[in-house]
């Protein structure tokens, strides 16, 4: 189960701390505390809503604990993932906005998570995602726009 929430995990990991070494250990703490604490899921079904919870919370940990994982805005990536220029350019613009809209983008358009269930993830109630969601694509329209004149054309609505 863990190996099909790998590239969700990684992403919503990367959305948060931008750091690849930040992320490695984000992800290995994640596994570590599912494995130790599996008991406390009451349906497998909701596995993944589970384990993206377990990594959202071990993320904040790390940005409060240890500021050397202060997103730096450093978008390379492994060598074997072949990234287009507009994918780079867009996630510049998403690391512009606040943590809490960059993941809920995150987890709905590149996630294709429905939002109950990013309510469920987050903690927070789904009439909250709707108004950060909404919040974060006024904003990237707004920075998209400034960027280039539309060299991304990407419908976030």
């Amino acid at each position: 189960m863990i190996k099909a929430t790998e590239g969700t995990m990684y992403r919503v990991a990367k959305s948060i701390l931008h750091s690849e070494e930040g992320v490695a250990d984000a992800i290995q703490d994640t596994i570590l505390k599912s494995y130790s604490s599996i008991t406390s899921l009451r349906e497998p079904r909701f596995f993944k809503t589970w384990i993206i919870r377990i990594l959202i919370n071990r993320c904040h940990q790390m940005l409060t604990s240890d500021r050397r994982f202060v997103p730096l805005g450093d978008w390379i990536e492994s060598v074997e993932e072949a990234v287009s220029y507009e994918s780079v350019e867009l996630q510049d613009v998403l690391n512009r906005l606040k943590v809490d809209h960059r993941v809920i983008v995150t987890l709905y358009y590149l996630e294709d998570i429905p939002i109950n269930d990013i309510a469920e993830m987050l903690q927070i109630p789904a009439g909250t995602v709707k108004s950060r969601l909404s919040a974060a694509r006024k904003q990237l329209v707004i920075l998209l726009r400034s960027e280039g004149e539309g060299r991304i054309s990407y419908d976030f609505h």
